[in-house]
């Protein structure tokens, strides 16, 4: 359903064609077209809409009967598609302007939309070197350059290499230039946002390398684009195409961008020792504003000026700055939590065994079931540690509507031993909330049916004479058989042998 969303954000707020949507989201270009049609007969705001829940959405995208639309047999006239070709690419030129004079002529002609993905079909069809006709504000090709820059860390001594994430703009060349410590995920998002503000505006496109940190998968299988760069696009309100694998001439603007910076800004840096990357960035500023600067021989004019007409055409910025966020599926478990790097987070209890997507900062953790926020909690460092809100628990604890319960348990203990059921006893009474303890509970009963009941009773009466509650520690004790060492400090252990109806005791061999 979320992908539902994505493209009609895309389609309708970003206007896009649905080939491209069907690329960026990987889904056939026929669905995406169905999904709109389906949202253009609810009448709805494409930003009313958004807001909806998923239920909500697929009842009115998917009611059980739909009336079958008649098809409009009225032969409309075709745009004259080598005019716009030829057209498009100028300064200042727009679809819509396009659009309106196509439709001064031929007031029955194709809506916009129509107008737009006929123009995509004929651009298709054409020679390969049609392809490299980029239109202001729609593309930003992204790349890293293969050459890197070394820095001396001042504490160590040790040299590293930062590596030099470099952007442009398909309409005006505007490039864009930022080193980071490393390709990684977080470094890479980042410097997406960096080239956005250095734009002021964002691209309706992205059009990525297909590194780890953009792209999963891209074969004839289709696109699988990585969830975090996927999100971070869905909040800036873009599109992901990357570049087809072995196919330069893709992002054949980037590559001279790559060339050009490496010759007119590294370069510079080949005699010089830097000791931080935020130190190599300041370096690179003024160097960028004089490669944008230069005017070019054969446009006459410099990328600046260029840019000056291509940024009115690009999307406005959020009023907030994205925050990278992970993104992991979880189940909610018995206790009504989720585990996150071997931390737990409450969920509200009626979400109980439902599969919920966690977003995790450093400091926030977001819960989402079905596209909407139900829990958010500060993010927690410390391993095994809790957060449980007040407000996710069962009213006054009424453990009958859990599918586990103390009693449940209590019942299960004594069916192994009175130890057992001391062990479980101590477990519940120790917690705040007894649902907390339950799958440590559970851990332990279970080793019942691989050590068998009686060495699991005597194992526990050793634990609770030491105070072991971790499942590890009661494994431990299991496979050493220490229930069986002898010493002062063993007492319980000692009694509990001694009651047992299998020992004969030392009056048998008087």
């Amino acid at each position: 359903m979320r992908k539902i969303k994505d493209i009609l954000k895309l389609r309708f707020k970003t206007e896009i064609s649905y080939r491209q949507i069907s690329r960026a989201v990987n889904i056939p270009s026929s669905t995406v077209s169905d999904y709109c049609k389906r949202f253009e007969i609810t009448k709805y705001a494409i930003d009313d809409f958004l807001e909806i829940d998923e239920d909500k959405i697929y009842q009115l995208l998917f009611p059980e009967k739909v009336k079958k639309e008649t098809t409009d047999t009225i032969q409309r006239p075709l745009p004259n598609f080598e005019y716009i070709h030829k057209n498009i690419s100028k300064k200042g030129m727009t679809f819509e302007l396009l659009w309106i004079e196509y439709k001064e002529e031929n007031p029955n002609g194709y809506s916009l939309s129509q107008f737009k993905e006929l123009y995509y079909k004929f651009k298709k069809k054409v020679n390969p070197t049609m392809r490299q006709t980029y239109i202001p504000g729609h593309q930003m090709f992204v790349d890293y350059s293969g050459l890197t820059v070394a820095y001396v860390d001042a504490k160590s001594g040790e040299i590293y290499k930062a590596q030099i994430f470099v952007t442009v703009l398909g309409g005006s060349g505007c490039v864009f230039v930022h080193a980071t410590p490393s390709q990684k995920q977080e470094y890479f998002i980042k410097s997406h946002i960096l080239a956005y503000e250095f734009y002021e505006g964002v691209p309706k496109i992205n059009v990525p390398d297909n590194l780890k940190s953009a792209i999963i998968s891209n074969n004839k299988n289709g696109i699988v684009v990585n969830e975090s760069y996927a999100e971070m696009c869905r909040y800036y309100n873009c599109a992901v195409e990357p570049a087809r694998p072995k196919k330069p001439q893709d992002k054949g603007i980037v590559e001279q961008a790559v060339q050009g910076i490496q010759r007119w800004i590294l370069a510079v840096f080949r005699d010089r020792t830097f000791f931080s990357v935020d130190e190599i960035n300041q370096a690179i500023a003024p160097l960028l504003d004089k490669y944008n600067s230069k005017v070019s021989k054969h446009l006459g004019a410099s990328r600046y000026e260029l840019f000056e007409e291509e940024k009115k055409q690009l999307q406005a910025l959020p009023a907030n700055r994205f925050i990278y966020k992970e993104i992991k599926l979880a189940t909610v478990d018995i206790s009504y939590h989720v585990k996150l790097l071997d931390c737990y987070y409450s969920v509200p209890f009626k979400h109980l065994g439902e599969k919920v997507e966690i977003k995790y900062s450093t400091a926030l953790v977001e819960i989402y079931y079905k596209g909407k926020l139900v829990a958010t909690h500060p993010r927690i460092h410390r391993a095994n540690s809790k957060s449980t809100l007040k407000e996710h628990q069962p009213k006054n604890h009424q453990f009958q509507n859990e599918k586990m319960n103390p009693g449940r348990l209590l019942n299960w203990a004594v069916s192994i031993g009175e130890n057992t059921r001391l062990f479980v006893q101590k477990r519940l009474e120790s917690s705040d909330y007894p649902a907390n303890v339950y799958q440590n509970i559970i851990a332990v009963l279970g080793k019942a049916k691989i050590y068998g009941k009686t060495d699991l009773d005597l194992a526990l009466a050793y634990a609770n004479s030491i105070n072991a509650t971790r499942v590890k520690s009661i494994e431990s004790i299991l496979d050493k058989k220490l229930y069986l060492q002898v010493s002062n400090n063993a007492d319980t252990t000692l009694t509990v042998l001694n009651d047992h109806e299998n020992i004969r005791g030392k009056d048998y061999y008087k």
